[in-house]
């Protein structure tokens, strides 16, 4: 959808394990720092999304999982919509957001994504990832990842999918494995991923990982499944993020000369395709570029979905960063690393930074934002201008059940 609406303030706690803390204390944090950042007050706000994808099975909040965030803000009386849509929800919370604005029947609102993953019982964490799939289809989805585990020789695959990790590492490793059959991409460049992203990290004071590692150091970590080791994969993690959007109108009456342009937030959901069609991603894509008239080459820097080191690689290729079948060669050569021409996950991305799924897509838009700012400090991008962040949730058939192609310019 095109946008006419504006990101006027951030805010982010670290992600982590926070076991001793509850989504209320989470929330308010970010959402204070966001009010705070727009120099707003919350009385100020005319509605609100939040985004949550597994309160009710990790912590037993339900319906109104929002309002109880938002209360001990002192945010209330005003519309506030609960929105849950898998590892999307927050930037579909992002997106309802800036189309209202965009739309005119707002002018100040509020966008929050708010998650807790961590608990004692690790199997309530695992159940939040296994309901993001078609779970009638259960059985046959597992009997599936794991014939295509033995059929390729790959043993950890094999079994253990669901119950002592999420079930889409399974499903990203099954992918990494054919496109390495298909395009010659190989372990060393899905571990250039990692090893990218563990940089910028580093330079990350909210990133739940902050340990540089080299190549050789993701390769030599604990098989997860193959080709996966444990730092190609993303953690499950505790946090929150929000941004106050604001009209046109609004950011001229506020003088907020520094606020953050939404240019479009294509969001779309998978279809039964055919085998040579074109996917969520590419569709989402094809129609955020449309609406702005930008292309991949005017990007200065994304936030994509690297949920596993591959699937980051084969966002490359969604995105049209390069052709199909080419998104290791952007590691291989250091396109997409600090100081390369175009700077992929500055801020250490899911992998690094963490992937509270209800809270990611609302953290993209909060690095992009400091970033066209000019205020990421050490992971700064020089002369950032354009944004994009891409975020994708659940999977049904061959592809994502939900993707938001959003594109911001400072």
């Amino acid at each position: 959808m095109k946008m006419n609406a504006y990101v006027a303030g951030v805010g982010m706690t670290q992600f982590g394990k926070f076991l001793e803390k509850g989504l209320k204390t989470i929330g308010t944090e970010s959402v204070t720092a966001a009010i705070r950042d727009a120099g707003i007050e919350a009385s100020d706000l005319e509605a609100a999304w939040v985004g949550n994808a597994a309160a009710g099975l990790v912590t037993g909040q339900e319906c109104i999982r929002g309002q109880v965030i938002l209360r001990p803000s002192g945010i209330g009386q005003i519309p506030i919509v609960n929105v849950e849509n898998a590892c999307a929800s927050a930037s579909t919370a992002f997106n309802q957001a800036c189309a209202m604005v965009t739309a005119g029947l707002y002018d100040i609102v509020l966008a929050v994504g708010v998650e807790k993953l961590y608990d004692t019982d690790k199997k309530k964490s695992f159940a939040a990832f296994s309901g993001a799939v078609d779970v009638e289809a259960m059985a046959e989805i597992m009997e599936n990842l794991k014939k295509n585990a033995e059929k390729t020789g790959a043993k950890k695959a094999s079994g253990g999918a669901g119950e002592n990790r999420s079930m889409f590492m399974d499903i990203y490793a099954s992918a990494a494995r054919a496109h390495m059959e298909a395009y010659g991409t190989t372990v060393e460049q899905f571990a250039g991923v990692s090893a990218k992203n563990s940089f910028h990290g580093s330079l990350n004071e909210r990133a739940q990982f902050r340990q540089v590692l080299s190549v050789e150091e993701v390769l030599a970590s604990p098989m997860i499944a193959e080709p996966l080791t444990r730092p190609m994969c993303s953690p499950i993690g505790d946090g929150a993020a929000a941004v106050v959007i604001v009209s046109e109108k609004k950011k001229k009456e506020l003088g907020l000369n520094n606020a953050i342009r939404v240019l479009s937030s294509a969001l779309h959901s998978g279809w039964d395709r055919g085998p040579d069609e074109p996917g969520v991603a590419e569709f989402a894509t094809r129609k955020a570029y449309e609406e702005t008239g930008y292309g991949p080459e005017d990007l200065s820097v994304i936030e994509l979905h690297d949920a596993s080191a591959p699937a980051e690689v084969m966002a490359y290729e969604s995105l049209q960063l390069c052709a199909k079948g080419e998104g290791g060669k952007l590691i291989t050569d250091g396109v997409t690393r600090l100081g390369g021409h175009l700077p992929v996950n500055t801020s250490g991305g899911l992998l690094r930074k963490g992937h509270p799924v209800g809270a990611t897509g609302i953290a993209q838009i909060v690095e992009l934002t400091e970033q066209l700012q000019g205020r990421a400090g050490k992971r700064q991008v020089e002369n950032a201008r354009i944004g994009l962040a891409h975020n994708g949730g659940g999977s049904l058939g061959t592809d994502a059940a939900a993707l938001c192609v959003t594109i911001l310019e400072g």
